[in-house]
């Protein structure tokens, strides 16, 4: 095939694929908010305190971000004193370190050369740590699509950055009188903590550079490779490159190893005579996780058009317009200036992944280390599944169906090419990060919610395969590496010291393995069942009941009065003895990051026996009250952040709810499910009291949106069940209107006159399409032609929702406990 030809099919694929992406957009609906919404996200919303969110810009679901790096591991702290670079590559609010910050570009003045402000024959001179920039947050802008930020150093630089799904762009504006203007383009460090295995950097003519770069990533994980493109849109006048040696002007290309901390490249801009514009330089780039080829396939299709690079004006404000799409698919009425930037911030930050995976050619790297082409569908990659199984999830397939199904395909790319489901796969390696069956959950919805039509028989050979095997030694992915004890006996076996592929494996982790094993045995039954796999799903439905055997009945806590807890068991069967011969339900033993006293609300699947195995109803709601302090909540919301768990990483010693973490989210509306909405409204409206717009204003990690999307729900007076149900569960809205688009032109609206996020509002009643609905819950094949849900709150309890009646049955029942 000839160069030519080549070229023009590939631009006629890449036009194809620009309209997909524009078609892919849910429209603007009627009667949209007046008010610029990429304006009233806050992107700095998370960037302190371990939200680990960053501020810069991202398209959505983006493969390519700008943003600051600095010395926090996630990349960026808002009281970061330097910027050390801007980066190419960030995940929103993960809790690993090793992650993101590749390809980190600063903008300098000075000289460069030997003795220079930058001495070429001093390498230690090219440390970010040393070049870095002091900044101010005085003129910092952080919207949907845009960043901008003053670098107080080298006599004053404005950095812009905006992006697109496959390319970015960063403007920077040199001081006035500046005769000249330096880009530093280091490759071989990146945010604090993620090791740069090897990097090659080629300067290319006079306006670009390229090279690649591979890591060692999340939490000892492994290693991958990011290729990069970089085009000016200026000639530089002079340029050269560093190493271990020190610098060498003129210098075209270096490469450096392990070990080896410098390597990088300058290029060097005549601003001599510059007013204005003129002191401006724009750089676009792009990556890909394929090879050299994709990153610039990449930044033709969404950095240039007609063969010239997109201005950096034209580029922000295309990005801005997909967000201003993309946001206003979500409407709300009500609610203060604050109110609506935490909930436009946080359905913003829940829309960033998973990211795109497949280069605009398609063609993407599998689990496999192949190279492989996605037909007509979007390939994503980074799986936060532990996390995003319990709200992003079900977010965005009721939001964004399109990709949920082009999500929930990627996922089974991934079996088919690595060999096995996922649990946490970050670029095209499984992670082994976190405990229990996640991905079970996540596909089970994605099942209930329409996205797996199709290819549920795909999905279901892979879930089945993963819920009664374990994988090879030789595999990368751990699965359910404690199906041996817990098939054989129907508990995961706590041991320390078994054997990980990873930083995390089920037995050192053993009693919180076994409920979340449960859990998505439960889910797995409702999807079998739905498939015709009637003694699969009995088989799973039992064991969704697996949480039992790992409750010790004889545990009384002292400090509390209240019996029964979960406790791990040893893989013999006899239950966990610590060394001082006292089991605390407080205590770090046999449980992912909580506590038995947290761990043992996760039962979804079987509230009643649940409450059956507490004592009976009564005595479970006072158990509920006394891990919620709810009695001081009911005095003061605001009072939630000093009565609950404060640190983001204060796991162990608990016995209260922990807003910061994923495994108590649901809890609140374990009220609900034993006939006491109420209470749910209590807890869920002190739980919004701690998403704020403040850069503090996320509870713990934001995990790629988990958090975000608990807050969308508990804002919009739903929160999705039992996982595999299609259960969605009612409670006061805060606003009085929001009005969500659901994809092909479906809408729910959601009315709740006199709603006020300010205090405690109850349920008195609800109408569904004109009809009264007593029940706590809606199924999702109500809800998804739309419709119009209203609700009408009090401000005192009702008896709306108490009865029996009124409740969902149990997914999974335990025998003692019925129906």
């Amino acid at each position: 095939m000839t160069h030519s030809l080549l070229s023009s099919r590939l631009n006629r694929s890449l036009r194809v694929f620009a309209a997909l992406a524009v078609l892919a957009l849910p429209p603007v609906a009627a009667g949209a908010p007046a008010e610029d919404l990429a304006r009233t996200v806050n992107t700095f919303i998370g960037s302190k305190d371990d939200g680990n969110t960053f501020p810069g810009a991202s398209a959505p679901f983006g493969l390519i971000q700008v943003s600051p790096t600095g010395k926090h591991y996630s990349g960026w702290r808002y009281d970061d004193p330097k910027i050390l670079g801007f980066g190419h590559s960030f995940i929103s609010g993960a809790g690993c370190w090793e992650q993101g910050g590749q390809v980190s570009t600063l903008p300098v003045t000075g000289t460069i050369g030997p003795g220079g402000d930058f001495d070429t024959g001093k390498p230690e001179a090219f440390d970010h740590d040393r070049y870095g920039s002091a900044y101010t947050h005085a003129g910092e802008v952080g919207q949907a699509g845009y960043y901008r930020v003053h670098l107080a150093d080298y006599g004053g630089i404005d950095v812009e950055t905006t992006a697109l799904t496959r390319a970015a762009a960063e403007r920077y504006t040199f001081p006035a009188g500046a005769a000249q203007g330096h880009v530093l383009v280091n490759v071989s460090q990146a945010n604090a903590k993620h090791r740069v295995i090897g990097s090659r950097i080629e300067v290319v003519g006079d306006r670009v550079v390229e090279g690649k770069l591979t890591t060692q990533s999340f939490c000892g994980g492994h290693q991958y490779t990011t290729w990069f493109r970089i085009e000016f849109d200026r000639p530089f006048k002079t340029f050269g490159t560093w190493g271990e040696a020190g610098g060498t002007p003129g210098s075209r290309a270096s490469m450096e190893g392990e070990g080896e901390r410098f390597n990088g490249a300058w290029l060097t801009f005549d601003l001599s005579g510059g007013k204005g514009k003129g002191r401006a330089v724009t750089a676009v780039s792009a990556i890909s996780h394929v090879d050299a080829e994709g990153a610039r396939v990449n930044l033709r299709a969404d950095g240039m058009r007609n063969g010239k690079l997109l201005g950096f004006d034209a580029m922000r404000t295309a990005s801005q317009d997909a967000w201003r799409r993309e946001l206003a698919s979500v409407r709300v009425q009500g609610g203060s200036g604050d109110d609506r930037a935490v909930f436009y911030t946080a359905l913003y930050h829940a829309l960033l992944q998973p990211m795109t995976g497949s280069d605009a050619d398609g063609r993407y790297r599998g689990y496999d280390e192949q190279v492989h082409r996605a037909e007509d569908w979007t390939y994503y990659e980074y799986f936060s599944l532990w996390d995003t199984y319990r709200s992003q999830n079900q977010l965005l397939a009721m939001l964004r169906p399109e990709r949920a199904r082009d999500i929930a395909r990627s996922v089974l790319a991934i079996h088919a090419q690595g060999g096995w489901l996922p649990r946490w796969g970050y670029a095209n390696f499984e992670t082994n990060i976190m405990t229990g069956d996640p991905v079970t959950p996540f596909l089970a919805d994605l099942w209930r919610y329409g996205a797996l039509e199709g290819h549920e028989a795909e999905a279901w050979a892979a879930l089945r395969q993963n819920a009664w095997e374990v994988p090879p030694a030789n595999s990368r992915f751990a699965g359910r590496s404690g199906n041996a004890s817990y098939l054989a006996s129907g508990f995961v076996q706590f041991d320390r010291a078994f054997p990980s592929k990873g930083m995390d494996v089920d037995p050192h982790h053993g009693g919180s393995a076994t409920f979340e094993y449960a859990l998505a045995d439960c889910a797995l039954a409702t999807m079998a069942d739905g498939l015709g796999h009637a003694a699969d799903a009995a088989t799973l439905r039992q064991r969704g009941g697996n949480w039992r055997n790992v409750w010790d009945a004889s545990v009384k806590e002292q400090e509390t009065g209240f019996s029964g807890f979960p406790r791990p068991r040893l893989e013999d069967g006899s239950w966990f003895t610590p060394p001082d011969g006292h089991y605390s339900p407080r205590s770090h033993y046999g449980f992912h990051e909580g506590t038995a006293w947290q761990y043992q609300w996760l039962v979804p699947q079987d509230p009643a026996g649940l409450a059956e195995a507490m004592g009976g109803r009564e005595r479970t709601l006072e158990r509920l009250d006394r891990f919620f302090a709810i009695d001081e909540l009911r005095k003061d919301p605001q009072g939630a952040r000093a009565a609950w768990v404060a640190g983001p990483y204060a796991y162990y010693g608990q016995y209260r709810f922990n807003p910061n973490n994923e495994p108590t989210m649901h809890v609140p509306w374990m009220y609900t499910l034993l006939g006491d909405p109420a209470r749910t409204a209590v807890v869920v409206r002190a739980a919004q009291t701690l998403f704020v717009n403040r850069p503090d204003g996320v509870t713990g990690n934001d995990d790629l949106g988990t958090m975000s999307a608990w807050y969308l729900f508990s804002a919009m007076g739903l929160y999705p069940g039992m996982p595999g149900t299609g259960q969605v569960l009612l409670h006061p809205p805060r606003f009085a209107r929001v009005d969500l688009d659901l994809g092909g032109g479906r809408q729910l609206h959601i009315e709740a006159p006199g709603a006020d996020g300010r205090g405690v509002q109850y349920v008195r009643g609800v109408d569904f399409d004109g009809h009264a609905h007593d029940k706590v819950w809606l199924d999702w094949s109500q809800l998804r032609q739309g419709g119009d849900l209203r609700f009408a709150l009090g401000d005192t309890p009702a008896t709306w929702g108490q009865a029996a009646s009124a409740r969902p049955a149990p997914a999974c029942p335990s025998p003692a406990a019925g129906g």
